[in-house]
């Protein structure tokens, strides 16, 4: 992957205001989202996934069927969110390993049966940075 325009992509998208819309709570309170890539043979495919927010910012820890569809995504780093009625076409599903362990325990805290679901493998953890729209003439 080239890391050029990825990091442009990021700094991009950390200097500029959110889409219209990406409202953190909306991401607190949500149960799911779902984000959508594409495979190197132009196939979509939507994933459903638990989510948290952690000092502003949204975070998918990630099984391995979801890590891999971030991993082939034919569109990287960018995918599409939806979550309840608001879809976002341009979000950056940046790794966050460092991550790890609070959004591990962000989700054991949020999702009751993070009991068992914390002992299968999460191969990645994700922040979700959203890519602002472009200005309107």
């Amino acid at each position: 992957m080239n890391l050029v325009p990825v990091f442009a992509a990021v700094v991009l998208a950390t200097t500029t205001a959110a889409p219209a819309g990406w409202n953190l709570e909306t991401f607190q309170k949500a149960s799911t989202l779902q984000f959508y890539t594409v495979n190197s043979t132009g196939e979509g495919h939507w994933s459903t996934v638990w989510v948290v927010v952690i000092d502003g910012a949204p975070y998918l820890r990630l099984g391995t069927r979801a890590a891999a569809r971030i991993d082939g995504n034919a569109d990287g780093p960018y995918v599409k969110i939806r979550i309840g009625d608001q879809e976002f076409d341009r979000v950056i599903a940046q790794l966050a390993p460092e991550m790890a362990g609070k959004v591990a325990a962000a989700m054991a805290d949020k999702y009751w049966a993070d009991i068992l679901v914390r002992y299968m493998s999460h191969p990645l953890t994700v922040r979700l940075v959203p890519v602002p729209e472009p200005p309107q003439h």
